[in-house]
Formats: C-alpha cells, structure tokens, sequence
C-alpha cells in the first residue's frame, strides 16, 4: 500500500506543478484581494510552506534544510519549482521512512492514507483558487490545462 500512497503524492505534485507550469509570469501577479492577499505566486509559495510545515512537525528525519519563503515574499516560477520539488521528494521520504517504522516519524492521527488526505485537499483548495483568481483577473489557463489537470493517467 506503501508504493500507492506515494503514487498519489506524485499525481498531487505533478498536479500542482501542471498548474505552475501553465501561468504566465504575469498571471503569478494576479491577485482578487484588495487588502495584501496572496496573489498567485504567493498562493503557490504558501502551499511550499505548509508542505515545509508538515514536514518539520512530522518528519524532522527528512526535513532539515527544506526551504520556506518568508512573510510576503513573491518567488519566481523557478524558486517554487525547485522548492516544490524538494518537497515533495522528502514527503516522499518521509511516507518511505513510517513505512519502515523509523524513529522521528509522525502522521496525522489515522496514519498515511488520512495525512495524504490532508496534503491533496490542502493542495486542491489552492489550486482551486488560484484557477478561480486567473479567471477573474482575465488570465484563465489554457483548456487542454484545465483539462489535464484531471487527467491522472498522463502524470
């Protein structure tokens, strides 16, 4: 059951990576908020940062160096590539290291399948709104990104 959790948490990346991958540099500015709300990149770099928070709550084994992006900072599309990236190999490792019952592991209370839940719901809401944002602020993704993003088997 391991190998199919693990599966699930590169569909989820390889989702959110889809969506980074198919927005302008304009688009990463895009922002409904008119009080200092997360524009695109910032909703990006916010899932970087709880993914980097699960990790050093969860799995310090694996989490030392994993990067954070500070208060109100707007990382380019390569800084959260890499940085999403990163994390999602060491939440990899991490599902790898409970598999095999090391020590510094935690999960969620209901174990891996109800912590995997937590990150891809976690994950779709933003990606959620970042699509809803794009649309609003007249920078919709292209159809076949849309489309892709529910076609699984192409991950």
């Amino acid at each position: 059951m391991i190998d199919e959790l693990i599966q699930a948490v590169a569909v989820n990346h390889a989702t959110t990576i889809r969506v980074l991958d198919g927005i302008d540099d304009e688009g990463l500015l895009c922002t409904l908020s008119t009080r200092g709300g997360r524009n695109v990149a910032r909703q990006f770099a916010h899932i970087q940062n709880v993914r980097r928070y699960q990790l050093e709550k969860r799995a310090r084994p694996v989490a030392d160096g994993v990067i954070a992006f500070e208060g109100q900072a707007v990382p380019d599309r390569g800084a959260l590539a890499r940085a999403l990236d990163d994390s999602a190999e060491r939440i990899e490792a991490w599902f790898r290291g409970v598999d095999a019952e090391l020590k510094g592991f935690r999960t969620l209370k209901g174990g891996l399948p109800r912590t995997l839940a937590y990150l891809v719901a976690h994950e779709s809401h933003h990606r959620g709104n970042i699509l809803l944002t794009l649309k609003q602020c007249g920078h919709p993704v292209a159809k076949d990104l849309r489309d892709r993003i529910w076609d699984w088997n192409r991950a």
